[in-house]
């Protein structure tokens, strides 16, 4: 491809815009940062609070949603306890915004399409990115982090940028964002870090030297992980993998792990130098299963649940939620959307998976968190295969087992602290709990979770030293 050059006189003159927005004022930060903590497992603020990430994939926020809207979508959010907001700062070169504002002049990344001066809550819409300011400061204001991918992974591999190009991108962005307080990169964007690694590696590194602030992490591929090309960069804060929407069936990959996103987490797990790791896109609520056809059926708030206990008791920092129709925000039942989307954004908003996430959140944080390892030596029966699959954590006076089938389980007492054991039942969609009984700590324990054995008869045995 011939690369096309940009008059001189232009790029001065992009120039004096770019740093004539008061984006990049020094105001205080209202939101704590993010670091990784002491244990290099988890996320932390920098008070020292634990951080358990709680994400939702609004990748198309920026572009679909008008300021109104973008209140009500962020507002639920928080409502339901999120704590992080996935987004595309640019969905592609020639992206526009609701308003019709184009981020780019020449579809060139290294040309912010930026006007001098600011749009506040009460002014008139000034361009793309005062639109962004706008929503990434509402987020702030609502306590969300906000998961920024500089520009998915699609254009860039179509060379549609450019290396110095990027560079140049990656510094406007990292310039103009640094000193916000609730921001995390997400570097990639949906593509293997083999396609366009030194543009990866550009992008990473520019926005690392520049901004000392904020976390960075790689959103890979379906069924890959950051941690396969760039777990050793300095740039690279945290793994990052994206277990995707396919069922053991579908998986042709060579790892062919399917739904089983715990495989992921465990081989981050293992890598030296320790860094956390999270499953940054699990399967969708009301996505195809595999994605494209809708005759295989659709993934459900069951499935949903099963990646995030799975993934979380295997050590990750947290999990992603996604839902087809607000991941695209679809809002026009007259246009047909992609991936079979059944219903519009508003009315997903309040379906039950996103509403049950909140309960394993607060039950991660209900105990010490930094201590928390997995352990598996707390099963003493057959672990399970596929969905029969049962999966522990623990810290030194707590454990969880999740059970997304709900049958019999045996369990090795004698490995957390205390005399007496004391048994309650989680119930992963509402939050209720419910307790069993006291035991002696040692033996092997059964439990046989309440209803019929199936799947999404889900639930979490809680145990607590005494």
């Amino acid at each position: 491809m011939k690369k096309t050059y940009i008059n001189k006189t232009i790029i001065v003159f992009i120039s004096i815009l770019l740093f004539s927005s008061c984006s990049n004022s020094n105001e205080e930060l209202s939101m704590p940062l993010l670091k990784v903590s002491e244990n290099q497992r988890y996320l932390m603020d920098e008070n020292g609070n634990p951080f358990f990430w709680l994400g939702d994939t609004g990748w198309l926020l920026f572009k679909q949603l008008n300021r109104e809207d973008a209140k009500k979508y962020l507002e639920n959010r928080k409502q339901k306890g999120f704590n992080v907001i996935q987004v595309m700062v640019l969905h592609a070169v020639d992206v526009t915004n609701y308003y019709g504002d184009s981020a780019l002049l020449f579809k060139n990344v290294s040309t912010p399409n930026v006007t001098k001066g600011c749009s506040f809550e009460d002014s008139t819409q000034y361009d793309y990115w005062d639109h962004v300011d706008y929503i990434i400061d509402l987020a702030e204001k609502y306590g969300l982090y906000m998961g920024l991918v500089p520009i998915w992974g699609s254009d860039v591999k179509e060379g549609k940028v450019f290396n110095d190009e990027a560079k140049s991108y990656a510094t406007f962005l990292a310039e103009r964002y640094k000193n916000k307080s609730n921001i995390i990169w997400l570097n990639g964007g949906d593509k293997k870090g083999s396609d366009s690694t030194r543009i990866w590696q550009t992008i990473g590194n520019t926005i690392n030297d520049i901004d000392t602030n904020h976390l960075i992490t790689f959103h890979p591929f379906g069924r890959t992980m950051s941690s396969d090309w760039f777990h050793n960069e300095s740039w690279l804060d945290f793994n990052m993998f994206q277990s995707g929407h396919r069922s053991y069936e579908q998986d042709d990959t060579e790892r062919g792990y399917g739904p089983d996103n715990w495989r992921y987490v465990q081989d981050d797990y293992l890598k030296k130098p320790v860094k956390p790791t999270i499953d940054g896109e699990p399967s969708y609520e009301e996505i195809p299963i595999g994605l494209h056809d809708s005759t295989n059926g659709y993934w459900n708030d069951d499935d949903i649940r099963r990646y995030a206990y799975w993934s979380v008791f295997a050590g990750g920092c947290g999990f992603t939620y996604g839902h087809n129709a607000i991941m695209q925000f679809y809002k026009d039942t007259k246009i047909e959307g992609a991936f079979d989307v059944i219903h519009t954004w508003q009315e997903s908003l309040d379906h039950p998976g996103a509403t049950q996430m909140i309960h394993l959140k607060n039950l991660m944080l209900s105990r010490p968190y930094f201590e928390r390892i997995p352990d598996q030596s707390l099963i003493a029966g057959d672990q399970g295969e596929k969905y029969n699959y049962l999966i522990a954590t623990r810290g030194n006076n707590y454990a969880f087992i999740y059970n997304f089938t709900g049958r019999n389980m045996q369990v090795q007492l004698g490995i957390l602290n205390g005399e007496n054991i004391k048994a309650s039942w989680f119930n992963p969609k509402n939050g209720n709990i419910s307790i069993i009984g006291t035991y002696e700590n040692n033996g092997v324990k059964e439990f046989d979770p309440p209803g019929d054995k199936k799947d999404g008869n889900d639930w979490v045995l809680i145990l607590d030293g005494e």
